[in-house]
């Protein structure tokens, strides 16, 4: 297997035996996203760049973005489609290349217009998807995401016409951002690279967020790679970590932890990139001295961390997102309008969603030892797989207990650990 561009970077540092890091920083200044492309180039480790986009290009209002940009007004990220396509390459200017390739991250629903400005400008990576950039937090329909989406991804393919190789990302394993079981994080993230694999793309990389508990994260990361064996023959694939993505911990010290045992999952694992969070991430958006801090932590942590060999077999997590994969592909050829109706029969229900278009009949909770586990599977083709009589009533209190797990976890024990660790503000 082979592909040029983003997925080739991050596959020559995976066999050289380096893990990719990767900040998620967008400016709306042009000169502080360069200045931020070129700390991140500079930074020890083996990193990509990043462009995050505007919150207004993100829900495809260009009308705000570029007003914006003509008051002088800051955003938080950078509004490639509302930038004219000079400025944007002279932000990228001597520094993308494939010594150093930039991914563009933006979180919408509708990103047929971000898609062009990628073409425009010559960029050829990016993240998202159709179920992933919708629920929970989107504001239309998911059939009107899923069409957006094979639009887009059938317009990013073409570039494989020019001889050169687009990468997509799955944002899948990252739903909900907490409380969502890794077996469903897992499962989505395999169909959305499916998704992206069946509308031309060849170079995909799937995503899974650091959860609540160590040995339930390396069960899902070698679940995901497992589907993404089976189910991307001939396809260039790597996996791709987050830090986790729900309330994180205040204190640097219990920020560097968590960033840490995240580099060690994706290390351990053998998993080839990770998405990195930094000690500011629970107060503001983090300066780019921050971002370049956090990639110098995780490279190094990684570095020390020794492979984990997968104990093989048919662990439980794999189990259930295998089996919720193989209902949804049961229901349609086509991976969009499977998921759709997926989603229509609750094969497919995100705990705690609350978007129209989620059936909302699942609930997850955290058990005494921090793992992630259903409280009621719902509608989920998961009778036979899950323990029957797991289904249990989760209170308020319990969840709001849930949601904050690991900030008191981690914060806790910079606490414990002394005054020099626990400074308030979660800024170093």
């Amino acid at each position: 297997m082979s592909g040029g561009g983003f997925g080739s970077y991050v596959r020559r540092a995976h066999l050289a035996g380096d893990l990719v890091v990767q900040p998620r920083m967008g400016m709306s200044d042009p000169a502080l996203m360069r200045a931020g492309l070129l700390a991140t180039k500079a930074a020890a480790g083996r990193t990509v760049g990043t462009v995050t986009l505007d919150s207004y290009t993100r829900v495809n209002d260009l009308e705000s973005a570029g007003l914006a940009l003509l008051e002088g007004v800051p955003l938080n990220g950078y509004p490639i489609v509302s930038h004219d396509l000079e400025t944007t390459r002279r932000v990228l200017d001597g520094i993308h290349g494939p010594d150093f390739p930039v991914q563009v991250r933006h979180g919408s629903a509708a990103p047929l217009d971000i898609f062009r400005a990628l073409l425009r400008v010559g960029l050829d990576a990016s993240e998202g998807g159709p179920v992933s950039y919708c629920l929970p937090y989107g504001r239309i329909p998911l059939r009107e995401s899923v069409r957006n989406w094979s639009r887009s991804c059938e317009l990013f393919s073409r570039l494989r016409e020019l001889g050169r190789e687009p990468h997509l990302e799955t944002f899948g394993g990252c739903m909900l951002g907490q409380l969502c079981p890794p077996s469903q994080l897992v499962a989505i993230s395999a169909l959305e690279a499916l998704f992206f694999h069946q509308h031309g793309l060849r170079s995909i990389s799937a995503s899974y967020a650091q959860q609540t508990h160590r040995e339930q994260d390396l069960e899902a990361v070698f679940a995901l790679r497992r589907l993404c064996a089976e189910l991307l023959p001939g396809t260039d694939w790597h996996v791709v970590v987050y830090a986790y993505m729900g309330v994180y911990p205040t204190t640097p010290h219990g920020a560097l932890a968590l960033l840490g045992e995240a580099a060690e999952l994706a290390a351990a694992t053998g998993s080839e990139r990770l998405i990195v969070k930094t000690v500011a991430e629970s107060v503001r958006i983090p300066t780019v001295a921050e971002n370049v801090a956090a990639l110098e932590h995780a490279a190094a942590r990684a570095a020390r961390t020794e492979r984990v060999a997968d104990g093989g077999g048919d662990s439980q997590t794999y189990a259930e997102a295998a089996a919720l994969v193989s209902a949804v592909l049961n229901l349609d050829p086509d991976v969009g309008r499977a998921m759709l109706l997926a989603f229509q029969r609750g094969y497919l229900d995100i705990p705690y969603c609350l978007h129209p278009d989620n059936q909302g009949r699942t609930r997850s909770y955290l058990d005494g030892e921090g793992r992630l586990r259903w409280a009621d599977i719902g509608r989920l083709p998961l009778a036979g797989v899950v323990e029957a009589g797991e289904s249990r009533t989760v209170s308020s209190g319990e969840l709001l207990g849930a949601l904050s797990h690991i900030r008191w976890k981690y914060d806790d024990g910079a606490i414990a650990a002394g005054p020099g660790h626990a400074l308030a503000g979660g800024a170093a």
